[in-house]
């Protein structure tokens, strides 16, 4: 049989107890999901959660900002868009949307709740979890955005759903970050809060990266709403 359309290679750490429980995680630029692989053990989550760890790839695409390269992406982002605050591939968010909609379905399909159920990523692909997941029509576990932001020109406000107005979010970022501002950030997380959002806010001295430090307490917040 065929994949469908909307399938994106995946790596999956299973616990070898039962799955009770599942986090997808999405790179950011120029990534893959072997790479964030690399960073679950230093989150420290305890066995006993028994999470399916989901670790997508994003296809490659010709970017924007990379001059027209290819790279992995979730969406197209030209040069100036990350200043701009908006998107100029709404088509291309469009289609991510429903290929992380699609994995987040094959989970529930694998018997894993919606409530027990965190989506996230890293720059890009925490700005495409924090926009599906505030628009997910069943209720997640939670979501959480690293050193990235919500494009202005994303009408979130008009199109997030009851189910998820009282979600727990982990919203990240660094202080020395060059590449996605912190003051993006910070805008991400108050925009959270007015949807209706339980945020956690944290941020280190840092530039576009993912540190141990935060890897540790980002798995701690895991921890806890999967407990």
């Amino acid at each position: 049989m065929n994949a469908p359309a909307t399938a994106v290679p995946v790596v999956e750490i299973e616990p070898q107890a039962p799955v009770r429980s599942a986090v997808i995680f999405l790179h950011g630029l120029g990534s893959d999901g072997r790479e964030l692989a690399a960073m679950v053990p230093a989150m420290l989550v305890p066995v006993e959660r028994r999470i399916r760890w989901v670790l997508p790839s994003a296809p490659e695409r010709s970017l924007g900002i990379a001059g027209g390269e290819r790279r992995t992406a979730w969406f197209d982002v030209g040069p100036e868009d990350l200043w701009r605050a908006e998107t100029s591939d709404p088509a291309g968010l469009a289609r991510a949307d429903v290929q992380l909609r699609a994995l987040i379905e094959r989970e529930l399909a694998r018997g894993v709740p919606s409530n027990r159920l965190v989506v996230g990523g890293f720059s890009q692909g925490g700005a495409l979890a924090a926009y599906t997941a505030l628009r997910y029509e069943k209720p997640l576990a939670g979501v959480f955005a690293l050193s990235t932001f919500l494009a202005r020109n994303v009408h979130l406000e008009a199109e997030s759903v009851a189910a998820n107005r009282g979600l727990p979010a982990f919203v990240a970022h660094g202080t020395e970050d060059r590449l996605v501002p912190p003051a993006r950030g910070r805008e991400l997380a108050e925009r959270l809060a007015a949807l209706g959002a339980t945020v956690t806010q944290r941020e280190w001295r840092m530039g576009h990266e993912i540190a141990v430090e935060e890897l540790a307490a980002l798995g701690a917040w895991i921890a806890t709403r999967l407990a």
